[in-house]
């Protein structure tokens, strides 16, 4: 009998693996499905990044754009018709996998429209437009855990819909990106739901943080601040799993899964490693434990099939060694919060700017087809 590869060693650790990425060459060549089957992946994330590269730089979309350019289709109903198709043909190719583990892996996310992010009651009507639009029972709706998202959060697991959030750096937002689930449990729970059948994950970032303190180590320059690098990105998602832990232990939690709730899950995202002087596994195997969610771009994963060391529990019992490196940072007048604050601002932006270029390309193509008709 062979060897178990590191990604099935992952996965027996209780790791789901979910890939970063998606688009219609992905569904149509077949490669998705041979990640499933060879590299035990068992769900998929997606965001306006994503979308943008995916529909800007193949011609698998020219065809059906055409299509929509002829109905008469607006820019913005071709662009929600063209993710959703690729989501929705996703959710089909795990439908198996979410039957199989009763809705926990097999998901599918999609994000709502990032310039919506600021805007409570906007997300709210665009996540219940897109879990309409997907019509499947495996997709996730993607929410920002900005101030305003937070009472979408609630608000649409109320409903009876599944929700990935997603954006966070911070163990405040986390903390409150937990309550409001549970809020949202609670409000569902009113409303009749079955709360066994709504499912959740908090995809707190990871690499990022790193980037930006280490930047910042390096403007400090000494002996301490350099000793540092590498190491907050870590303890940041440490210590949210800590604050996991402890809000889903609470008797608040215990009357919510007595009624048939599970638990939202951390998901590690953004665990691609950005500084090649650190391993390429490093937001992987340093980050496991049976329970959570690792979502992965493809490099990434292919790194972890090939080399990884998974060595089980890398999480339960690091709390402590996690806090003393964010208060060594602190001491060095690296400010956490400033960090925090910093990164989800840009990570905004970055969606915002991904999502109208989109837009533009889109607009264009659609211009183009009119023109050819």
């Amino acid at each position: 009998m062979t060897n178990p590869t590191p990604t099935a060693q992952l996965s027996a650790a209780g790791v789901s693996i979910w890939l970063d990425d998606l688009s219609r060459e992905r569904l149509s060549s077949g490669s998705l499905q041979k990640l499933i089957d060879e590299k035990n992946v068992v769900g998929v994330t997606t965001n306006p990044s994503i979308f943008q590269a995916a529909i800007t730089s193949s011609n698998d979309y020219k065809a059906k754009i055409a299509e929509l350019a002829a109905q008469g289709a607006g820019l913005e109903d071709t662009i929600t018709e063209l993710t959703t198709t690729d989501v929705a043909d996703a959710c089909d190719l795990f439908a198996q996998i979410a039957a199989a583990t009763n809705g926990v892996d097999g998901r599918v996310s999609i994000e709502v429209d990032p310039r919506l992010a600021w805007d409570t009651d906007g997300t709210i009507a665009e996540a219940k437009n897109l879990y309409k639009k997907v019509d499947k029972d495996n997709v996730l709706i993607k929410i920002p855990a900005t101030l305003e998202g937070l009472k979408a959060i609630t608000a649409v697991l109320g409903e009876g819909i599944s929700v990935n959030v997603t954006l966070i750096f911070s163990l405040e937002r986390y903390r409150a990106v937990i309550n409001a689930f549970q809020t949202g449990l609670e409000l569902a729970k009113d409303n009749g739901h079955d709360l066994s059948k709504i499912h959740s994950v908090a995809s707190f970032f990871v690499s990022r943080v790193d980037t930006e303190i280490d930047k910042r180590l390096d403007a400090i320059g000494t002996p301490a601040a350099k000793a540092l690098k590498g190491k907050a990105g870590l303890a940041n998602a440490r210590l949210a799993f800590q604050a996991y832990e402890k809000l889903f232990s609470t008797e608040r939690w215990v009357v919510l899964a007595e009624a048939g709730a599970r638990p939202q899950r951390p998901l590690w995202a953004s665990t691609g490693v950005k500084d090649p002087a650190y391993p390429d596994t490093l937001y992987v195997t340093e980050l496991a434990a049976n329970g959570i969610v690792n979502t992965m771009p493809e490099k990434t994963l292919d790194a972890t099939f090939d080399h990884g060391v998974v060595t089980g529990d890398t999480l339960t019992g690091t709390y402590t060694k996690a806090n003393t490196v964010l208060t060594a940072l602190e001491n060095l007048g690296v400010s956490y919060n400033n960090v925090v604050a910093l990164l989800e601002s840009e990570g905004l932006d970055k969606f915002v700017a991904s999502w109208n270029e989109l837009l533009a390309d889109v607009e264009g193509a659609l211009a183009a087809a009119r023109r050819a008709a």
